[in-house]
């Protein structure tokens, strides 16, 4: 029997656990600007999520200042990476009862 409780409430959200998908997809940062594109979300949305996600521990960002405006970039913290791993471990164990 899974327990569901055990499904990370943080994550399990649909933009947060799109969000947390995306970091986990590649080793470097995204960018605020293409987060919310390939999200099709809005400023407020997207930050919102951004910071239950951060005050989880489970995101980090930083701000690069370089040629013209400074830009967010935000990437997955290591506690981060393993609660999603986690997470996907008990959807895996779901998705084995119907075997």
């Amino acid at each position: 029997m899974i327990d569901f409780s055990k499904l990370d409430k943080t994550i399990h959200e649909k933009g947060r656990l799109s969000i947390m998908t995306l970091l986990a997809s590649r080793a470097e940062a995204w960018p605020f600007q293409d987060l919310k594109s390939e999200l099709d979300m809005s400023d407020g949305n997207l930050i919102t999520h951004l910071r239950t996600l951060s005050t989880a521990g489970y995101v980090d960002s930083i701000k690069i200042t370089g040629d013209g405006r400074p830009q967010t970039q935000y990437s997955l913290t290591a506690p981060g990476r393993k609660a999603f791993l986690d997470y996907l471990a008990i959807l895996e164990q779901i998705l084995d009862l119907g075997k």
